[in-house]
């Protein structure tokens, strides 16, 4: 730039000229300098042809030449320095960089440098500028001299600035046009006045001072005749609403509302009656449409710009308009004979009421509507409802006959350019319909009701409002008249109502104030009551109309508030609730649907989808568990299974279409039909399993394997179960997950074969999406980040039920050799390959040969695979509470010693690891012992000291809950269980004689896991001072002994599940714990035990207990599934959804169920998870209290971790943090009196169904 010709100069002004033409536009339409200011600062982020101007090509090449090397020598120092252990992200190196640039002093000379520059070629253009106006008002004045009785024609710019044209249109000019327009000028002088201001620029005509007589003359202009002048004027006013700012189209607009306003109020003018209709090819008709219409295009154009203009000139727009649509003709006589008001050519031309829809969309404008409606013009809302009322009325009282009849007049397609008064009247109902929807949405717009209406006594409310709309669903003809047959199904009554109850379900505040109520919900079943009933005077609600009331219903019951109004009404803790609520009566009609006993429908091609649209319904209600228990009286999933395997036989039989024939488009569509529906049904069963008790039934249906294989076809296909479901599969993939059967089917469908092809392909090949930036000099992550979903996704499929199922009895591979093409397929191939590396084959499968060496270099590599590798074998070789055992961490720490904790590789485990505080615990007698045992005094009533027991119990555990331990519970326990197995109303179990001795049992065998648990049970007894070295022994004994005490009680069953194949399935946990609690007294454990077999609570707290029992029906033993999972656990995450929400929807959006970490929980006794003197606290708590304690303890401990557990959920690692952590800082004594209270409010309904675990077969 040192060296700046005049070649330079020329070039650069003609750079300029090129932008600044391109712009012109946007430039000249601003109303002030700050705003063309604002127009060009901003031009990048408005003109997509922004980097195709030569002058922006000009400026980035003269900054790269400048700048460039000093930027690339800027980033790479800035990426040398950086510290490899901290990523930076892209941004962050732009703003680094940048702010090194502008401060440098090449930066500063190149903006110096090009600041004059552009001084001098500015200047030099101003001068041109100048000189050319000289001259062009030179040329004027003689042009003007010369003809001084006649006018010139708009002629180009002799410039090429753009700025030239502000000074064309002079004031002499403008004078000259408003004499030319006189009425009583000639045609051709009008016409060509007319022609000449449409040429102008609408901001010069505007800016003049004679515009307000200008826009009074075209007002006045707009009444005549002539329709070609007419068009012309209104072609000015699309020319002014298209090129000029909002403060110069609000008086065009505001002067167009206006004449429209005069033009409807005067009586000289031949505005077409109601009973004549409308006449679209008269020319008058014509017209006026056009001006109405071009008034409509404004009113949707208009939001998208008045917001960065002063708020007066959007009041003047909507006031004018509201104005206008408010004007009624007073009339004495009949409605037919009325003449139309404006609102109807505006319902003509705008049919769905856009312009009300945009205007309500933005807070800036609606405060205004709202404020105008309210204070105003309330009179519009009033007229809109009165239609709406009209209309209902109208089609109440027309028959059958006339409804066909109508309909058919309706479909006439030779009545192109003619609306009746009826078509006039529907066409003005929708236009109502759709303003009155969008007001509702709104706070301000709801409290404008009631309404008071003329020739009505009552005021209408908005429940009114609502149950009317619901009641047009069924009551309006189901063919009504629109312009093309395309737009019936758009138009027609029922589709439009369905359309704002759409909308109005989507806002929740809005539909708790509007639908959620007993009245409006009462309105949309009515239907339902009359097909039920059979009642001959019902309207006649057609299939369309119902499958709109299922598809408002499901919207409503995917809800929470919706949920709990159709499940228990609006009294739902008022026993004066005599008739069935929402889903009662939902529920009864879905089954006569399915079971086809609704003779009304039989044989309609309609059916299957009305029956789809009613089972929608009761999905989102049996979906929760709330729902489900509701709906379990009417046996759902047997009646959609029954429907299934119907539909499925029909599938089976369709012949194969046959070319050249003409049924082979109507059998292709049949089959097409019987498929869609049988996959809706499989769908509809697979619901089921989003609850414990729902997958329960789903087994007994037989229909598990189908659903689990239509879930893996629509999961790898990437599709959502339904639009109501947010987060996919994920949940119902780990309820599923945790029951045999469940296991079984995911395996056989392909979902784990697909999720571990899955998972080694990133392992293998990583994952496109992620992007490395600064890759880091050693490994410190255990898990790379791309992998981590999809180990994820195995941990979900993965609990012990799932695991035993699909690993058990079987042995491990150990290939000689691993292909590297070879790819593992199931689980057991996942841990060959993955975690029992005990080969030098399976090494190299993993890695590079070079890398493989490395593991025989030295004994460990201090890295976070090694880390992990650590932590993991403390964890699983070392049984205890958070309290009890300390863990290595599983991250390096910074430093010189980033590890300084020992590996473990060979026993014994390193002292480090023990807690020496709990090792050397005191469990010595209390001095207060002997108060709570004076408790257990025996009282003559046998439930009174029951219920003292148990106070006494609550007191304890909240005072002192440290001397509830040891051989004071061991005490407590014995005591307490043995008086409540002698009392017949507290025994659930029938009494069993056992008779076996050690002798008897001594030969007997144990499982390996039992022996497994037996060793870990007495390391464990051993550290905490309870157990001696020969406790072993005794403990195997005594496992021995429950298992053949259990299987005196046993069913016979002949089952393909392993967990069902002799056996409980996994260590006894709570016969380890109790054994311990007993200090090792084989006797007493047993003793205690047959007790305790007696009692309800035995069947949640000891699972082997039912296993296989004679004691449950059938289909449930066939099932596998615990009656800890299908009761317990289903109402955890029933009580979870309502105490703890947060911690309900987290685990919803991580893809986990509650109820898996639950039944591991449970299983295990909370072992690894608790602190022994927990654990006691929770049988001791379980036994005094009742087993429905188990529940509400699992919901004390959700709330304890909420924190925790939304943290998790954010770092997506939820399912890790509950499966491998222990409770850090729970204890039971401190959440007893808060489930106290859970007790007060769910022990009727918990404790019921537990009691009913026996005989629930359904």
């Amino acid at each position: 730039m040192a060296h700046f010709s005049g070649e330079d100069e020329v070039m650069l002004q003609a750079m300029l000229r090129q932008l600044f033409q391109s712009v012109k536009e946007k430039i000249t339409g601003a109303p002030s300098l700050e705003c063309a200011e604002e127009i060009l600062l901003h031009l990048e982020e408005t003109d997509e042809n922004f980097h195709n101007y030569e002058f922006v090509k000009y400026l980035r090449q003269h900054i790269c030449n400048t700048l460039g090397s000093m930027i690339e020598e800027e980033m790479g120092k800035w990426t040398s320095d950086q510290n490899q252990d901290e990523e930076f992200g892209y941004d962050t190196v732009v703003q680094h960089v940048t702010k090194r640039t502008q401060e440098s002093k090449e930066y500063k000379e190149m903006m110096h440098s090009l600041k004059n520059i552009m001084m001098v070629v500015v200047e030099s253009m101003i001068n041109k500028f100048e000189e050319d106006e000289m001259r062009s008002q030179e040329r004027q004045k003689k042009i003007q001299k010369e003809k001084s009785n006649s006018y010139c024609t708009d002629n180009c710019s002799d410039s090429d600035s753009s700025f030239n044209q502000s000074y064309k249109f002079c004031q002499g000019k403008l004078q000259l046009i408003l004499d030319q327009l006189d009425p009583g000028q000639p045609k051709e002088v009008r016409y060509e006045a007319l022609q000449t201001l449409c040429s102008a620029p609408p901001s010069d005509v505007l800016n003049c001072e004679n515009w307000t007589t200008l826009c009074e003359k075209l007002t006045v202009s707009l009444s005549d005749p002539d329709p070609v002048f007419s068009d012309r004027i209104l072609k000015f006013y699309a020319q002014t609403f298209t090129l000029s700012p909002l403060h110069m189209t609000k008086e065009i607009y505001t002067s167009l509302a206006k004449y429209l306003k005069l033009y409807f109020l005067s009586r000289e003018n031949h505005i077409p009656t109601l009973s004549a209709g409308i006449d679209i090819s008269n020319p008058n008709v014509i017209c006026l449409l056009k001006k109405v219409r071009l008034l409509n295009e404004y009113q949707k154009e208009a939001p998208s710009f008045w917001i960065r203009h002063p708020e007066k000139y959007m009041e003047e727009i909507v006031e004018n308009t509201l104005s206008l649509l408010s004007v009624k003709h007073d009339q004495s006589h009949l409605v037919s004979q009325k003449i139309l008001d404006p609102i109807y050519f505006f319902a003509l031309v705008d049919t769905k009421a856009v312009w009300f829809k945009k205007w309500m969309h933005a807070y800036y404008s609606r405060t205004a509507v709202l404020r105008l409606l309210e204070k105003k013009y309330k009179s519009l809302i009033t007229t809109a409802v009165q239609q709406c009322v009209q209309y209902f009325e109208l089609c109440e009282a027309m028959k059958a006959d006339e409804i066909l009849g109508h309909s058919k007049h309706c479909g006439n397609k030779q009545k192109t350019f003619y609306y009746s008064g009826q078509e006039l009247q529907y066409i003005y109902f929708i236009h109502s319909l759709c303003l009155l929807g969008r007001l509702l949405i709104y706070t301000q717009g709801r409290r404008l009701f009631p309404i008071k209406l003329k020739n009505r006594k009552d005021l209408v409310s908005l429940t009114d409002l609502l149950v009317l709309f619901t009641q047009l669903i069924c009551y309006s003809p189901s063919c009504p008249k629109m312009t093309s047959a395309a737009h019936l199904d758009n138009y027609s009554p029922g589709s439009m109502v369905t359309e704002v109850l759409r909308i109005l379900c989507d806002q929740k505040e809005c539909a708790v104030e509007c639908l959620y109520n007993n009245t409006v919900i009462e309105a949309l079943l009515q239907p339902i009551h009359n097909l039920m009933k059979g009642t001959k005077t019902a309207p006649n609600c057609s299939e369309t109309a119902l499958i709109h009331i299922a598809d408002i219903l499901a919207r409503i019951a995917s809800v929470e508030e919706g949920l709990t109004l159709l499940l228990y009404g609006e009294n739902m803790n008022s026993s004066e609730e005599k008739s069935p609520t929402g889903a009662h009566i939902i529920a009864q009609f879905s089954k006569k649907l399915l079971d086809e006993d609704i003779s009304i429908f039989s044989g309609s091609e309609m059916l299957p989808v009305v029956k789809g649209a009613f089972i929608s319904v009761c999905r989102q209600i049996y979906g929760t568990c709330e729902g489900l228990q509701v709906l379990i009286p009417y046996s759902l999933h047997e009646s959609i299974a029954k429907a299934w395997k119907k539909t499925s036989l029909l599938s089976e039989r369709i012949p194969t279409p046959v070319k050249c024939l003409d049924s082979v488009s109507s059998v292709s569509q049949e089959s097409q039909n019987i498929v869609a529906w049988e996959e809706n049904l499989l769908d509809d069963l697979l619901n089921f399993a989003a609850t414990p008790k729902g997958l329960l039934f789903l087994q007994r249906t037989g229909a598990i394997n189908e659903c689990v294989t239509f879930m893996f076809n629509q999961y790898a296909k990437k599709l959502q179960i339904s639009r109501r479901k947010k987060f996919g599969y994920g949940v119902l993939v780990a309820q599923v997950a945790s029951t045999a059967a469940g296991a079984i089917a995911l395996q056989s469908s392909g979902f784990i074969n697909g999720l571990i092809t899955e998972l080694w392909a990133n392992l293998e090949c990583g994952r496109d999406d992620v992007r490395v930036t600064h890759p880091r000099s050693t490994p410190v992550d255990p898990i790379d980040r791309s992998c981590q979903k999809s180990f994820l996704a195995l941990v979900n499929l993965l609990p012990y039920p799932a695991v035993y199922e699909l690993v058990g009895n079987q042995d491990l591979p150990n290939k000689a050799e691993y292909s590297l093409r070879e790819v593992p397929t199931c689980v057991i191939d996942i841990i060959d390959r993955l975690i029992i590396l005990n080969s030098e084959a399976k090494i190299r499968s993993l890695f590079n040969y070079e890398q493989s060496h490395i593991f025989g270099l030295r004994d460990f590599i201090i890295d976070g695979l090694s880390v992990e590798r650590n932590h993991v074998l403390v964890r699983i070789n070392f049984i205890g509470g958070p309290m009890e055992r300390i863990l290595p961490p599983r991250v390096l720490e910074k430093g010189d010693d980033p590890y300084p904790w020992p590996m473990f590789s060979s026993y014994p485990l390193p002292n480090c690891y023990l807690s020496e505080v709990t090792r050397n615990a005191d469990l010595k007698k209390d001095s207060d012992l002997g108060k709570l045992l004076l408790c257990f005094k025996m009282s003559d009533k046998q439930t009174e000291w029951i219920e003292n027991c148990r106070r006494q119990f609550c007191k304890m555990m909240k005072a002192k809950p440290d001397i509830i331990s040891g051989s004071a519970l061991l005490e407590l326990l014995e005591k307490f269980v043995l008086h409540l197995s002698e009392s017949a109303s507290e025994c659930y179990f029938p009494s069993v004689e056992y008779t076996a001795t050690d002798a008897n049992v001594k030969n007997e065998s144990l499982s390996s896991v039992q022996q497994l648990g037996i060793k870990m049970t007495v390391r464990y007894g051993k550290f905490l001072s309870l157990l001696k070295d020969s406790a072993e022994n005794d403990l195997t004994l005594v496992l021995k002994h429950c298992e053949k005490f259990l299987k005196q009680q046993q069913a016979s069953i002949k089952s393909a599940f392993l967990c069902l194949q002799g056996t409980y399935a996994g260590h006894d946990w709570f016969v380890s714990s109790l054994f311990m609690i007993m200090l090792g007294d084989k006797e007493k454990t047993l003793r205690f035990l047959q007790h305790f077999s007696r009692l309800l609570t035995s069947a949640f707290l000891w699972l082997p207990r039912l296993h296989i029992s004679r004691y449950l029906a059938t289909d449930t033993i066939e099932s596998g599934i615990h009656p800890v999972y299908f009761c317990s656990t289903h109402y955890i995450e029933m009580l979870l959804k309502v105490e703890v929400p947060l911690v309900f929807s987290a685990f919803h959006m991580s893809g986990f169920a509650p109820s898996q970490i639950c039944l591991q929980w449970i299983t295990q006794c909370f072992w690894n998870y608790l602190d022994w003197i927990e654990i006691c606290h929770y049988i001791a708590t379980c036994v005094f209290l009742g087993p429905d304690y188990q529940v509400y303890l699992c919901i004390a401990i959700f709330k304890h971790l909420q924190q925790d557990i939304l943290q998790h959920t954010q770092t997506q690692d939820l399912q890790v943090f509950l499966k491998e952590e222990a409770l850090h800082g729970f204890r039971v004594s401190d959440y007893l009196e808060y489930m106290e209270i859970l007790e007060q409010n769910y022990r009727p309904v918990v404790l019921r169904d537990m009691r009913n675990v026996r005989v629930q077969s359904t």
